[in-house]
């Protein structure tokens, strides 16, 4: 039977998508980072396919669902350090947890394993419509319970300037379309010769990811988005995870920002940005605290974002609600501004049915908080006033941590006028792993998309500066103190946002439609032939 496999060629397939998948990722080893994305993405959604073929629908999607748990897992290894290191968790916890979260992206790949076998005879989705189903269910890995979209492929291509250029028009999806596509017109052709399978397909497959790399590179924004500058300064104070919140090492901590963010205005920054709960303290409960940060920014004469822990009181005073937040400071030492953290992570910030999972999760977790952090009202943008009255405004951006995942909320601040993205972020969790490089990629398609620069403060690393073109103009090492300070373009006013920051997620949801059209013909199709 065509596309019939033996079972040792079908594992070699298989073991294929795991191994690339896994590797077209970034990755640290022995202190380098290696990054092959622009050479591996490609391959991993042919891959797949090619492990399903000849298998009934059911067998295909359990077979996707192992391989994409299997691979996902692998590249979300560094969830043993968070669970196990820093969540005191036994070692089999810091197995099974990456395993377990990888049935979620395990899941989606079983339903596009499912429909490969399920929709019409072999090749009849063709490579545009196997590649728009490929993308539809990234995309819903971004919001099905809540989403966690780390790992969308398109991601791995995040040094590929021509690609990136399609990402303010329609974001991060559209170079995962183009990365499955062309694995899917190389596919295509190389079984051009069995029944439902074109020659011509696969070229005008190929063709049309020439034309997209093109349109990325004719479609690029300015680099630098306006004629104006501010010197930003970004901290990197490199508190280990182990004693942040640690009462021996508050004031330690403090002094060294305090020190940083010094050494930073000596070097003319105007805005210095710490990282998220760089302050051990809640400066709303804590007066003298309140008092030492405002005093710093007069001294410095300097605006400051700081991350810190953000507090709600009831009408009686009491304490009703713990948020991860970001304040904003200017230069006469006034707060102007707290940010809340609006997403949050689901058994990091707060646990999900907390009335059923409480006891087992604190029974495999010592270090899970006893109460929930509570989600800010919506992303919006914050104004810092010009330090002179003859000064314009800044408008910013101040994405917190997890936030950046989710590019359908990164624009929003884009689209409410910020002039340039603070990303601020404490990646301690991640240890020497490859996430705090991938999470640095995720930032830069936060950039591509939205048109503006974008500066990134984390605790251990990496900071960086951003340009608007997704481009990593400066980076610091992992687990190093220091800091960056650089000129950063601000968004001219007058500029529109991005296609993408406007009008949002309308490329995946045209390759919902699609795929939603094909099975609609496949189904009608099987009743006409009944």
């Amino acid at each position: 039977m065509a596309g019939a496999l033996g079972l040792t060629t079908r594992v070699a397939w298989g073991a294929a998508y795991v191994v690339v998948t896994f590797l077209a990722f970034p990755l640290e080893l022995g202190g380098r980072v290696l990054d092959l994305g622009w050479l591996l993405a490609w391959w991993p959604p042919a891959l797949l396919v090619l492990a399903v073929r000849g298998l009934p629908p059911k067998r295909a999607a359990a077979l996707g669902f192992a391989l994409g748990t299997l691979a996902h897992g692998l590249v979300w290894h560094w969830i043993w350090v968070v669970t196990v290191r820093y969540g005191h968790a036994p070692a089999w916890v810091g197995v099974v947890a990456p395993l377990l979260l990888a049935t979620y992206p395990g899941a989606c790949l079983a339903a596009f394993a499912a429909a490969c076998r399920g929709i019409g005879p072999a090749g009849s989705l063709g490579p545009f419509g196997l590649a728009a189903l490929w993308t539809a269910l990234e995309h819903g890995r971004s919001f099905l319970l809540t989403g966690f979209p780390w790992g969308t492929l398109g991601y791995a291509q995040h040094e590929n300037a021509w690609l990136l250029g399609l990402a303010p028009w329609a974001g991060v999806y559209a170079l995962c379309f183009v990365n499955a596509l062309g694995g899917f017109a190389a596919l295509e052709w190389g079984l051009r010769r069995e029944p439902g399978r074109s020659a011509r397909r696969a070229l005008a497959a190929g063709l049309a990811v020439l034309a997209l790399h093109a349109a990325g590179a004719l479609g690029r924004g300015p680099a630098e988005p306006g004629a104006r500058t501010l010197r930003i300064a970004v901290l990197q104070g490199n508190i280990d995870q182990g004693v942040k919140w640690s009462r021996d090492w508050a004031e330690r901590t403090i002094q060294l920002y305090e020190g940083l963010t010094r050494e930073a205005a000596a070097q003319g920054a105007r805005l210095v940005v710490w990282p998220e709960t760089a302050l051990p303290g809640a400066p709303d409960g804590d007066p003298e605290l309140e008092r030492r940060l405002g005093a710093l920014a007069i001294e410095t004469r300097a605006a400051l974002v700081v991350g810190a822990v953000g507090l709600g009181f009831g009408p009686d005073g009491e304490l009703a609600d713990i948020y991860d937040s970001a304040l904003l400071y200017d230069v006469r030492g006034a707060r102007l501004a707290r940010y809340d953290k609006s997403h949050l992570v689901p058994f990091g910030e707060y646990l999900p049915f907390r009335a059923w999972l409480g006891r087992f999760i604190r029974a495999v977790a010592t270090g899970a908080a006893g109460r929930d952090v509570s989600a800010g009202a919506e992303p919006r943008a914050l104004v810092l006033p010009g330090a002179e009255s003859s000064e314009p405004s800044v408008t910013l951006g101040v994405p917190i941590c997890y936030e950046l995942l989710f590019p359908n909320l990164v624009r929003r601040f884009a689209g409410g006028g910020a002039q340039v993205l603070l990303a601020i972020t404490n990646d301690a969790w991640y240890g020497r792993t490859g996430a705090p490089h991938q999470f640095l990629a995720i930032t830069a398609l936060r950039s591509a998309e939205t048109g503006v620069w974008t500066a990134r403060a984390a605790n251990t690393g990496v900071s960086a500066l951003i340009d608007a073109r997704g481009a990593v103009r400066e980076r610091t090492r992992i687990f190093e103190g220091g800091l960056l300070v650089g000129d950063v373009p601000l968004r001219d006013p007058a500029r529109l946002p991005t296609f993408y920051a406007r009008y949002g997620e309308w490329f995946p949801l045209l390759c919902w439609l699609g795929s939603a059209a094909l099975g609609l013909r496949a189904l009608w199709r099987r009743r006409r032939g009944a």
